[in-house]
């Protein structure tokens, strides 16, 4: 049975407390932390860069998962990477040489991922599989948490599971977007790897016997059964 794997994404975090955020999710048994970076033009809102990643790298041993929302992205890999990030996934339409870009990012001695929006064909990435670690499959329109699941983007992520297994990839297979109690079994049943939330898990209400935090984490892990 695979292993999923919890990855809180801070963007629904309290920005004003964040190193101390990640350091609860955490104790609350997170297995990655989760960070979106947008740039106001390949999404419209704009969050955080390379410095915020610095910032937390000493805070937690958890693995960083970086989703790069921005373009052109080339020129922004190196200091990610430099910064701690353990992973980055950026989205084709986000420079002209996809496959530069993942060699790129593992140049660094970085995992590569890549992320597909609802509207990316799996033909995008199909021919070069081998030159990626992760595939970001978005479950909704990138830019914006808390919004609803898009059911369809589950097929994407059963045919990507039978491709990874049947030519014995080591690609991990991760979604974002929509992700709750709900959902989660759906996408752990198509083939999902790692589950990236952030409102469900930020937005739990207190539990009496354990942290909101662990709480949500235990929820979501619930689906594997």
């Amino acid at each position: 049975m695979r292993k999923i794997h919890i990855a809180p994404s801070i963007l629904s975090a309290d920005w004003s407390q964040l190193g101390q955020e990640v350091k609860d999710l955490e104790k609350a048994g997170a297995d990655w932390i989760h960070v979106d970076v947008m740039d106001g033009h390949f999404v419209p809102p704009i969050t955080v860069g390379a410095q915020v990643v610095r910032a937390l790298r000493p805070l937690t041993t958890l693995p960083i998962d970086v989703h790069l929302m921005i373009t052109p992205v080339d020129a922004h890999i190196e200091s990610f990477a430099k910064a701690g990030a353990n992973i980055l996934t950026v989205h084709p339409e986000a420079g002209p040489h996809l496959h530069r870009t993942l060699q790129t990012i593992r140049s660094y001695g970085v995992k590569a991922g890549v992320a597909l929006n609802p509207a990316t064909p799996l033909e995008t990435i199909l021919s070069i599989l081998p030159a990626m670690d992760l595939i970001l499959i978005m479950s909704v329109n990138p830019g914006y948490g808390g919004q609803t699941f898009i059911p369809y983007a589950l097929e994407k992520v059963r045919i990507l599971r039978q491709i990874i297994d049947e030519q014995k990839f080591p690609i991990l297979l991760e979604i974002d977007g929509g992700i709750n109690t709900e959902t989660a079994p759906l996408a752990i049943a198509a083939g999902i790897d790692v589950l990236v939330s952030g409102t469900a898990i930020f937005g739990a209400e207190k539990n009496s016997s354990m942290p909101s935090y662990a709480h949500a984490i235990s929820g979501l892990r619930g689906a594997e059964k």
